[in-house]
């Protein structure tokens, strides 16, 4: 692979918002970028990517026998439950409509612009297996393709009844373990039910370890974990997207024109598998997904042989110098603290009843160590408020606070010409970095969460210092 090819690939990623790329061919790693502040060692948010491992435990479940055919109805694994509904079409809906998403089930989670509105919904209810269970159908299954977080979340319910534990714990044992992959975090339903559709975090060279098992047809230190007549089934993809000349298959995203497939999530989270040219390619992000077309293409045009290329000094100091530069962050110089930070620096503003359960807000603003403190209400007797601080970057860097399951918390924040400051604030990895803006009048504050999806949230708080 040419050196100065892959830099242009590192180059691409630092304009679409990327925290990791990884680029592995003949089994060896050729690049490696993170993008500050994201670095090596720590687990991303791989959104829809999670849909793929659901897919991926399915099949060892299939060679586990477990599970008997992907023909199985799936309202057979549910006759504990009363299905609203239930019409000869939802009976008939097989365990492989689920994984090419052709279930039938009304669900509206477009994959261009718009909400996922049927997600949030399920995210909303008290029992996700049964809000999927009891939509309605809008076509026979088979019929058509339609995107849903609500097909592997059945799934995940399914493998759990088949193993008699989490998705999570099957595949610790049947999957990760074997990878050695350790360092996994994911988010489960409020019954324990792994979410299906997202929610698992893993680090960017275990992503590729999925990757590179896919392309060597299941096989891993010469075990067989996933029969190879599975990844047969992905490669030869057969369910039409409508979107580009892009397929489906058993959760995984196919572009036949290129001989390549991938998993995939929203922000741009990415496996791409391409057995043509030997290259398992891993991307992790935090913006809008570029277009698969052209990453493919990328990846493509820095292949320039089967054998050694020639040494390259130049483009060898290329790919280290770009590679060098995305992992540095580049602090800016901080001004004078405005007079109305110094005003509202160490008050608490507190704030009525609110959909956000945020309780109380403290900033300081006004000295060498600047910092936030909120507190949120939890609804419990026994433990009324939670608490949650940590430093706050004035210079355009994001300072590192406390570690959670979904990555080290970071904030950093700027005063804007209006005077209102302006604050962004989330996990490493968590692909949820978050924007407020506060404004202050007297006594008061008022708060705009900005939305990614719907409107965005407005509160309004006072102090009485």
């Amino acid at each position: 692979m040419a050196s100065a090819s892959l830099a242009n690939l590192i180059d691409f990623g630092a304009t679409h918002e990327l925290e990791s790329l990884l680029v592995a061919r003949h089994g060896t790693i050729v690049a490696e970028a993170y993008y500050a502040p994201f670095r090596l060692g720590l687990k991303h948010r791989v959104n829809s990517v999670t849909k793929s491992v659901i897919g991926t435990l399915v099949a060892i479940a299939l060679k586990d026998r477990l599970l008997d055919s992907p023909d199985h109805r799936v309202v057979d694994f549910f006759s504990d439950r009363t299905i609203a509904n239930l019409d000869d079409d939802k009976k008939a809906i097989t365990i492989q409509n689920l994984l090419d998403m052709t279930s039938g089930l009304d669900w509206t989670e477009p994959l261009g612009e718009g909400r996922p509105r049927s997600m949030f919904d399920m995210e909303r209810s008290a029992d996700w297996e049964q809000f999927v269970l009891d939509r309605p159908m809008a076509t026979k299954p088979g019929a058509a393709f339609n995107y849903s977080s609500g097909n592997p979340q059945l799934l995940s319910a399914i493998l759990t009844k088949l193993t008699g534990q989490s998705a999570l714990d099957y595949a610790r044992k049947r999957l990760f373990d074997p990878l050695g992959i350790s360092d996994v975090f994911w988010r489960s339903d409020p019954h324990g039910v792994s979410i299906g559709g997202y929610g698992l975090f893993l680090q960017p060279r275990d992503m590729a370890k999925l990757g590179y098992l896919y392309l060597r047809d299941g096989v891993w230190d010469g075990r067989e974990i996933i029969p190879p007549s599975w990844i047969e089934g992905v490669r030869h993809a057969s369910v039409q997207m409508n979107l580009m000349d892009l397929r489906y298959a058993n959760l995984f995203w196919v572009a036949p024109a290129s001989n390549a497939y991938l998993a995939n999530g929203y922000h741009g989270q990415r496996i791409f598998v391409m057995p043509t040219q030997d290259v398992v390619v891993v991307a992790t992000g935090t913006g809008q997904s570029a277009s698969i077309r052209k990453e493919i293409e990328l990846i493509a045009d820095a292949v320039k042989s089967d054998t050694p290329l020639a040494p390259d000094a130049a483009g060898q100091s290329l790919l280290a110098s770009r590679i060098q530069a995305v992992a540095t962050e580049k602090p800016q110089p901080v001004g004078e603290t405005p007079k109305i930070g110094k005003a509202i620096s160490g008050k608490t503003y507190r704030f009525p009843d609110n959909v956000l359960q945020l309780s109380s807000l403290t900033l300081n603003l006004d000295g060498a160590a600047p910092s936030y403190a909120y507190e949120l209400k939890t609804g419990r007797p026994d433990h009324p408020l939670e608490r949650h601080e940590g430093p706050i970057g004035l210079d355009g860097v994001y300072r590192e606070g406390a570690p959670t399951n979904q990555g080290i918390t970071v904030a950093k924040g700027a005063w804007s010409y209006d005077q209102s400051f302006v604050v962004q604030f989330g996990e490493l990895g968590g692909d949820n970095i978050r924007r407020a803006i506060l404004s202050f009048e007297g006594k008061a504050v008022d708060v705009v969460f900005v939305a990614e999806f719907g409107p965005s949230v407005k509160l309004h708080g006072e102090t009485a210092e």
